[in-house]
């Protein structure tokens, strides 16, 4: 404590150490991967449905896995799981709404 109050206060108080200090590549890699598998989960029900149910098939399903990869999220994080859920699914749908205007404008 003598010698870096602050370091002291870090280690014993909240847990951060220098073993815990964030990498910019696992941060990159866990980016990338979530990316990936967020994108993919609407694909999936693209392959699965029928034809000329496609676009609800999308929208329904691309919700349903915003609610559950915004849960996992908050849960992961250790936040609300209710709020992280409603704030993912939220501001997805109010994303693909937004982006589905836009794209019957052109």
């Amino acid at each position: 404590m003598d010698k870096n109050a602050l370091h002291t206060h870090m280690r014993d108080e909240i847990g951060i150490t220098e073993v815990a200090d964030a990498s910019p590549l696992a941060a990159a890699g866990s980016s990338a991967l979530a990316f990936v598998v967020g994108a993919g989960l609407p694909l999936l029900s693209v392959w699965l449905s029928p034809v000329e149910y496609t676009q609800v098939a999308v929208a329904v399903f691309s919700v349903i896995f915003l609610m559950i990869l915004g849960g996992l999220a908050a849960y992961t994080g250790g936040a609300n799981i209710v709020k992280g859920t409603l704030r993912v699914t939220f501001w997805g749908s109010m994303a693909m709404i937004v982006t589905t205007g836009i794209g019957k404008l052109f």
